[in-house]
């Protein structure tokens, strides 16, 4: 069994749990440390290591530039678009309280839950795609 080949299978175990420890870095950050930066880079070093174990054309073929873009670009109008529903509900520029005036507590989750998700979005695909971006160019001699 050659090296590459113990590489690959040992990336295709790997993968799942990447991605499921990033969800869970996701999802726990406003509970602990954790959050949409780091869930972010998680999710772009999965990806990140699948192309460099597989090739970067592989890697493009399972994460296009143009879905990637797609995800910044919504990643971004998340977490702009919840800022703008707060001051839209009388509070300030992500005052989280604005989106639940009867219980503040409830308001200041779902606020932090949808910023950090599109936080995470955008960095996952932003990472990715300058990596894309590097990788994809030609050694200059």
């Amino acid at each position: 069994m050659t090296t590459v080949t113990i590489l690959r299978v040992v990336t295709k175990i790997l993968m799942p749990y990447i991605l499921l420890f990033g969800l869970y870095v996701q999802f726990h950050g406003d509970f602990g440390p954790g959050g949409g930066f780091q869930a972010g880079v998680i999710f772009a070093a999965g990806i990140i290591l699948y192309a460099l174990v597989y090739g970067l054309n592989s890697a493009i073929r399972i994460a296009p530039p143009v879905v990637l873009e797609s995800l910044f670009a919504l990643g971004v109008l998340i977490f702009a678009g919840t800022g703008v529903a707060t001051m839209l509900m009388g509070g300030h520029f992500l005052d989280y309280n604005a989106l639940s005036p009867h219980d503040p507590i409830h308001g200041q989750h779902w606020g932090l839950m949808a910023v950090e998700f599109g936080v995470g979005m955008a960095v996952a695909s932003g990472m990715t795609l300058i990596y894309f971006a590097f990788a994809g160019r030609e050694r200059v001699r």
